[in-house]
């Protein structure tokens, strides 16, 4: 018979054994789970190693690519911005806030160049208005020494030189325009055809130009409309003469529409592609902001110019149909309510430039100088659609206007140049040749931008 000690040392030996096998195998589970553990962190590690690499290739791929990319599309619109490396990324959070970086820096660059563009203008603004004031000079010293001298070669010179002048005058005008300057007010009512052949007499290649009046007589612009009326023309017919062969015409016709009169402008040039008859039609509606680094490298601002006269005075132009001779169609169209009404008996419109003779188209060997553009003025008077507003007081019924916008045109003298050369002249017996001079050509006028 088995004892009772005995029984209590088998039942504690047998639960020890128990409780070891128990234990090891709470160890063996321990372990595996450890190892199950170190291989999944070493598998999340490896993860989260290549996750930082994609995101650091994604981030230097947006500071290489992306980001150059959308700094060129905003002075290139068909500049493409390159999607993310990783498509993981698109739409993921990661994604999202690389997304936000990249629009973060078009805002901050458009910032920083409408800032830098607007200190630009108002320094060329700056300068524009000092260039002005020695133009002005100039063709005042110019036209004294018209009125002083009566020889004909030298008063040949001089009207080249005033009219050379007057081309810097425009370019001028026209950059004081792009930068925001205003332009400048006439003093009373014109003819539109005045305008036209305003415009028309600024350029160098005048003589190319061909008017055809198809308007009602009496047809004519209010005052504040004249000098954008004519700036405009003389911009589009810039463009039309510059691209278009020297031994063709450019054709103006002046019609009645139903809202209005329209001024259309053809050429015979090689016309534009389809880019750029966008790009000139974004311009001349004036409707975007104007930046000077958007306008090329040398700037081409006679567009740029028309956008921004159409858009403050309400006027309309359009480039977007080609002409029937094969080059450009520009019409510009003046709404009513800015056209008038003066009687063409009491003040007939004036004559327009003297067109080019027909006949063979070169060149002679030695320069002729043309015919004045306009007629001279009075000191009432305004030239066509070109005559400036006086200096704030000068007269009680004119329109103050700003110091970079004075009348460079002083009233002439009763006598004519003739008389006062007369005046000088040493008696018959000692001049070198007898017999008058052939007449000599008047410079033209026209208002300051």
């Amino acid at each position: 018979m088995i004892e009772l000690p005995d029984l209590v040392a088998g039942a504690l030996a047998a639960g020890t054994l128990s409780a070891l096998a128990l234990l090891g195998a709470g160890l063996l589970r321990s372990r595996r789970q450890r190892a199950v553990q170190r291989e999944e962190i070493t598998a999340l590690r490896n993860r989260l190693d290549d996750v930082q690499a994609e995101l650091a290739a994604e981030v230097e791929h947006l500071a290489a690519r992306r980001i150059p990319a959308a700094a060129r599309q905003l002075t290139h619109p068909r500049v493409a911005v390159p999607a993310p490396a990783q498509p993981q990324f698109t739409g993921s959070p990661i994604g999202i806030a690389l997304e936000g970086v990249l629009t973060s820096v078009r805002s901050e660059l458009t910032a920083q160049r409408t800032r830098v563009d607007a200190a630009a203008q108002a320094g060329m603004r700056g300068a524009t208005r000092e260039i002005q004031a020695a133009l002005y000079r100039l063709q005042d010293g110019l036209r004294s020494l018209q009125q002083r001298y009566d020889e004909p070669e030298l008063a040949q010179t001089l009207f080249v030189l005033d009219h050379e002048n007057e081309q810097s005058l425009r370019r001028a005008q026209v950059t004081a325009v792009v930068c925001g300057a205003w332009v400048g007010l006439a003093r009373e009512e014109s003819h539109l055809v005045e305008a036209v052949t305003g415009g028309q007499a600024r350029l160098a290649g005048y003589h190319r130009v061909r008017v055809n009046n198809h308007l009602e007589a009496g047809t004519a612009l209010v005052s504040h409309a004249v000098e954008p009326v004519a700036v405009i023309i003389a911009e589009l017919l810039d463009n039309a003469l510059r691209h278009s062969a020297p031994d063709t015409d450019v054709v103006v016709n002046l019609e009645h529409v139903h809202h209005g009169a329209c001024v259309t402008v053809d050429d015979a040039g090689l016309g534009m592609t389809q880019d750029e008859r966008d790009h000139a039609r974004r311009l001349v509606a004036g409707s975007d902001p104007i930046l000077l680094t958007d306008l090329g490298d040398p700037p081409r601002m006679g567009f740029a110019a028309i956008g921004r006269l159409t858009r403050q005075f309400d006027l309309g132009v359009d480039v977007s149909s080609p002409s029937p001779y094969g080059g450009v169609r520009a019409v510009l169209r003046i709404d009513s309510h800015l056209l008038s009404r003066i009687d063409p008996e009491q003040r007939p419109p004036r004559p327009a430039p003297r067109a080019r003779p027909a006949g063979p188209r070169n060149p002679p060997a030695r320069r002729r100088i043309p015919t004045a553009p306009s007629p001279r003025c009075g000191p009432r008077q305004t030239c066509p659609g070109i005559r400036p507003c006086p200096m704030p007081g000068a007269c009680p019924d004119a329109v103050a206007v700003p110091l970079s916008d004075r009348p460079h045109h002083r009233p002439r003298p009763r006598h004519t140049r003739r008389s006062a050369a007369r005046s000088r002249q040493p008696p018959r017996s000692a001049r070198c040749s007898p017999g008058p001079p052939p007449p000599v050509p008047r410079a033209r006028a026209r208002e300051p931008p």
